[in-house]
């Protein structure tokens, strides 16, 4: 599964997330739900701000999640040693659901990378893997 594919997977599954973005480590967009590129480049860039700022009350433990809440609906960030996925949602999400669903999608995203955590290509299904489209 590519990192587009695993985005579109997670956005299929869980209602309550609005937009969401996978970030390699060094801060490379590698697939997002928004349209529009610079939004994407500025929703990594949020999260990517949010973990450091997080990370600077307690610099000698390295954060791993991050959930921001708002009246409006909250920012969820999850990372691993080869990269990072954002996530908006909803007012009131059910947060250790999402959580699960991030962390899902990046284990997801990092499986069909090469060596480096890098997304490539499928090159074809696995036997027994239909697509319903």
């Amino acid at each position: 599964m590519d990192a587009a594919r695993a985005l579109a997977d997670l956005t299929e599954i869980s209602t309550q997330i609005r937009a969401a973005v996978l970030v390699a480590e060094e801060g490379t967009v590698l697939a997002s739900t928004l349209r529009d590129e610079e939004q994407s480049r500025e929703l990594a860039a949020a999260a990517r701000a949010l973990l450091a700022a997080a990370e600077a009350e307690k610099p000698e433990r390295a954060l791993v999640q991050l959930e921001a809440a708002t009246a409006a609906g909250s920012v969820f960030v999850v990372r691993d040693a080869d990269g990072m996925i954002a996530a908006t949602t909803t007012a009131e999400p059910t947060v250790g659901l999402v959580f699960y669903d991030l962390k899902s999608c990046l284990r997801a995203a990092a499986a069909a990378g090469d060596d480096d955590g890098k997304p490539r290509p499928r090159a074809r299904q696995a036997k027994g893997a239909g697509s319903a489209s």
